[in-house]
């Protein structure tokens, strides 16, 4: 790593104990359901995988999560999501489970029941529990904890279309509920895919601030927007290039984040936890580890007057569970062996799924210990490029005076 580099992680490192001490003051909440040990997505499909139920195991193993720390989720209500999505789509999406199917109609204009987004059985009420979980999340956070809604996420989704594997746009409609009491929210997406669905639905709201960091939508879902240039509602984009490395998103994070807190000045944090971004997932591009995901989520968790974790993509059900299984461990103030447990070994070990893990790097690591090998490596200037774009012409950083 280079001097520059070196420092950054420093810094990060050395925050770590204060870090600690702040997350153990705040408590957490994981918020769950028994319907996602159920199939859905059908079959062939990149959400066709265990994921929340997988994470929880994990977490289990460990003995990790006291019986207060668990919040049964609750479907989203009729009002709620006619907050954001469309009376017409809704009516179509329960219409084609009433029917066991989707008419080619509805089909082509909504984008439901197709590849992408497919029909499964509990077609509307699978989305509709993961999505009325992030609004009750978010009223957990007003009542003063930290929450985790790890089915939550699903940030593509538009008012009236099914979009990028997402039915309904869940933090759209648990920032609505922050901003119903006022706050100020600062939305981070780590996806590996453009939060579009949410920068969209608040480019009038100045208090609402969107910032992402995701693959350059030149060579990844979706095509349009999240280019380092756009920043629809102060919006702040950062396409990143193929095969970043923990020493390169670490630059990143360290250099945007402390800003954007300093310029925006948030009341609450909505992260987007999607673990796409990790180095074994079949569909990321990046080279990253859950350790440095996890580094860049201790300074989000330190540092944020209020936090609503929410998930989002994650393709790679093992480096998922023991991604979001280290996330929780932050968020509850725990600190917990990288040994995996004898019962997480065997739970791993026993996932059924189609990528051939030999493929993966550190194939035979992710069924011994809890965290990735790192994978750091050279700055590339293109990325220095990128930061440098950003620092001197986005307003919210070149103009300090247009930011309320």
């Amino acid at each position: 790593m280079t001097g520059e580099v070196q420092a950054v992680v420093g810094r990060m490192r050395e925050r770590e104990m204060l870090r600690q001490q702040i997350t153990a003051t705040r408590p957490a909440i994981f918020v769950g359901a028994a319907r996602y040990r159920r199939a859905s997505y059908g079959s062939n499909h990149p959400l066709a995988i265990p994921r929340v139920s997988l994470t929880l195991d994990l977490i289990n193993s460990y003995g990790a999560m006291a019986p207060e720390e668990y919040r049964q989720g609750r479907p989203a209500s009729h009002r709620e999501l006619f907050g954001f999505h469309t009376k017409d789509y809704i009516q179509a999406f329960e219409r084609a489970q009433f029917r066991g199917g989707v008419q080619d109609s509805d089909r082509q204009r909504y984008q439901l029941g197709t590849l992408e987004n497919p029909y499964f059985p509990g077609f509307f009420d699978t989305p509709s529990l993961a999505t009325g979980s992030s609004v009750l999340a978010a009223e957990a956070v007003l009542e003063g904890v930290t929450a985790f809604s790890p089915a939550g996420g699903m940030h593509h989704a538009a008012p009236g279309q099914a979009r990028g594997f997402c039915y309904f746009n869940d933090p759209v409609l648990a920032i609505q509920r922050l901003r119903r009491a006022d706050l100020r929210v600062l939305y981070w997406d780590m996806d590996a895919h453009h939060g579009d669905g949410v920068e969209a639905a608040f480019v009038e709201d100045s208090d609402t601030l969107t910032v992402s960091l995701h693959m350059d939508t030149d060579y990844a879902y979706p095509s349009q927007g999240g280019k380092l240039g756009d920043w629809p509602g102060l919006a702040v984009n950062l396409p990143l290039p193929k095969e970043v490395n923990d020493s390169e998103y670490a630059l990143a994070f360290a250099v945007l984040w402390p800003r954007v807190l300093q310029h925006f000045d948030p009341d609450v944090v909505v992260l987007q936890a999607g673990t796409d971004i990790l180095a074994p997932d079949p569909l990321s591009k990046f080279r990253i580890s859950n350790g440095l995901f996890w580094q860049v989520v201790r300074q989000i968790v330190a540092e944020s007057p209020r936090l609503l974790v929410l998930g989002g993509g994650g393709y790679h059900p093992v480096a998922l569970a023991r991604c979001w299984t280290g996330l929780w461990a932050i968020l509850s103030g725990r600190s917990l062996p990288a040994e995996l447990p004898a019962a997480g070994r065997v739970l791993l070990k026993a996932v059924e799924w189609e990528l051939d893990d030999e493929d993966v790097p550190d194939y035979g690591q992710q069924f011994l210990s809890l965290e990735d090998a790192p994978q750091s490596g050279p700055v590339r200037a293109d990325l220095h490029e990128r930061l440098d774009f950003l620092l001197q012409h986005h307003p919210l950083f070149a103009n300090r005076s247009n930011v309320a």
